[in-house]
């Protein structure tokens, strides 16, 4: 019987990288290890100059993430004992659009000394919010002109996203964008340093760069309309070979393996985004099973069988998560956030108190109490719009309400109806996919908030009337990663040929929440006084809250 053979995932945040060592047979996790990036986020001035950036600005520094390679693989081999001649494959994955310009030869602009104090020639990161103007102009021009691309993301390109980065880019930096050869996702960076291939990734083209499988990127004719200078931008800074998730991109370079301790030739698969390795990584690689990935916010990503067009999704991608199939997304932009902006703010110092007491984190003694509650017992109901609305309604400018308080209201009758108006508005993406063909059966959830409330899993479940199945791991993104690596290496490897087959043996369900019967009947009655309010305030029967943070906005300036 030969040795056991390992895969590799590494998954890069916004903060740190991280490398998480797999058994390929079992799906066991041997060993990890974290590298902050050392420059982090740049958002005030770049590195090792005086230069300011400007407002919304978010920059990364393209070599840490060489770094996280450097250091973080080295020290999970180390740490496991594991012999790199038994590590089979690597893949990686990666916040998106995390973009950057790149010369003919691969390196990034910014790595260059002539344009070291050049900002658009540094990474731009995901949450790079400077491309605004540009992304409201495309949204304009695109529905001007009746671009159908516009319904496959709930009707509009987000600034965050890769076309408007690089419009900026044009417009500020133009000699940036003429000296650039092309523009490329970190992610797909990363796979190139690594392998010597230039390819783009299925899933960050399509969900970022308005990139259709059966139609390409948008016409010649759009890109002109936006700028004359974009008239042939596809053809000469976006034409590497698109190449679907789940495929190998190349093996590791002789050079890099000696850098990160690998063997040459170990099997690289292509690049990924976080949130989407993580759907086969909580064992989800056939259609009808919605995975949540709960944080910060959450990201939910269903597969389907044939193309529709959705109420507020973020994009629908062919190949996008698992080759075959159609992968939908939609999301929440604040969950964890809600719940962490109350405890910093509307707790009273009795219940901090008697959490120390008793060596519990104030969220379990919040859990605790609201528990304790039957639902609808606090006369409570919320609208969770603390960050905006991202599905279905696509505003950003929408906020929080909370209806029904008194002078007996007490704070854990608060933070249950924040709970439930977030499952509330995971119900209303749910009921959104179903009613436009998009069949939805179970569900599935990571990450952090997951793993750490109970309450919030069953109200979860009692809201949506599924059951919800939780994944064991604690990092599936960097799983998932692990996954589609040993998937590029193949079964006769060592890996496995599909990443079906890896699902099977690499990933496993930690609990099952199932809905509590009187539980479902009674929130049915609190969700269709959520849609009134929701409809209310966030289709235009009443835009009191955008007319509110107009006045806010003035009162600043007085």
């Amino acid at each position: 019987m030969g040795s056991k053979k390992y895969s590799l995932g590494i998954d890069y945040g916004t903060q740190s990288g991280r490398a998480l060592l797999v058994e390929v047979e079992t799906g066991k996790e041997v060993a990890t290890a974290v590298v902050a990036y050392p420059d982090g986020v740049i958002d005030e001035k770049l590195p090792g100059t005086n230069i300011k950036l400007e407002y919304d600005w978010a920059l990364q520094n393209p070599e840490d993430y060489l770094t996280v390679l450097y250091e973080a693989i080295p020290k999970v081999l180390k740490d496991s004992q594991v012999d790199p001649e038994d590590v089979v494959g690597l893949g990686i994955d990666f916040t998106a659009c995390t973009m950057l310009p790149v010369t003919k030869d691969g390196r990034a602009l910014c790595q260059l000394p002539e344009y070291r104090d050049q900002p658009h020639a540094w990474v731009k990161l995901w949450k790079h919010h400077a491309a605004q103007d540009e992304a409201n102009r495309l949204n304009e021009i695109a529905a001007a002109r009746g671009e159908n691309f516009l319904a496959r993301y709930g009707g509009k390109i987000s600034s965050e996203w890769l076309i408007p980065k690089i419009w900026q880019i044009a417009n500020e930096a133009p000699e940036i964008y003429q000296v650039a050869d092309r523009f490329m996702e970190a992610t797909d960076w990363v796979i190139m340093q690594m392998t010597g291939v230039d390819i783009r990734n299925s899933c960050t083209a399509g969900y970022k760069a308005i990139w259709h499988k059966q139609e390409g990127y948008p016409s010649k004719e759009f890109f002109k309309a936006l700028d004359p200078r974009l008239e042939n931008l596809v053809e000469e800074k976006l034409n590497s070979p698109i190449v679907a998730i789940g495929s190998k991109a190349g093996e590791l370079t002789t050079e890099m393996a000696k850098k990160m301790g690998l063997k040459p030739g170990t099997a690289i698969a292509v690049g990924n985004v976080d949130a989407h390795a993580a759907v086969p990584a909580a064992g989800v690689v056939t259609p009808g099973k919605l995975v949540m990935s709960m944080g910060t916010s959450i990201c939910h990503i269903v597969l389907g069988e044939e193309e529709k067009t959705v109420d507020g999704m973020c994009g629908v991608v062919e190949d996008g998560v698992i080759g075959g199939y159609f992968g939908f997304e939609a999301g929440q932009s604040a969950v964890g956030d809600i719940f962490e902006w109350f405890v910093e703010n509307c707790v009273p110092g009795t219940y901090t108190e008697e959490a120390a007491s008793r060596n519990i984190s104030i969220h379990q003694l919040l859990e605790e109490k609201a528990g304790a509650l039957f639902p609808g017992e606090s006369g409570l109901i919320a609208l969770d719009w603390w960050n905006g609305n991202r599905s279905v309604l696509v505003d950003t400018h929408l906020t929080g309400v909370l209806l029904g308080a008194t002078l007996l209201t007490k704070p854990e009758e608060i933070y249950r109806a924040l709970i439930e108006a977030t499952a509330y508005g995971t119900n209303m993406i749910v009921e959104t996919f179903t009613e436009a063909g998009v069949k939805i059966d179970e569900l599935y959830a990571c990450g952090g908030l997951s793993q750490k409330n109970n309450l919030l899993m069953q109200i979860y479940s009692d809201v949506t009337g599924r059951e919800i199945h939780i994944a064991a791991s604690l990092q599936t993104p960097a799983l998932g990663a692990a996954m589609f690596g040993a998937v590029a290496a193949g079964k006769g490897s060592g890996g496995y040929d599909t990443i079906l087959d890896a699902a099977a043996h690499m990933t496993f369900v930690k609990k099952v929440y199932k809905p509590i019967e009187k539980n479902v009947a009674q929130y049915k009655k609190l969700y269709a006084e959520y849609k009134i309010i929701h409809d209310y305030f966030g289709r235009g029967a009443n835009d009191v809250m955008k007319r509110l943070k107009e006045i806010k906005r003035k009162a600043k300036t007085c």
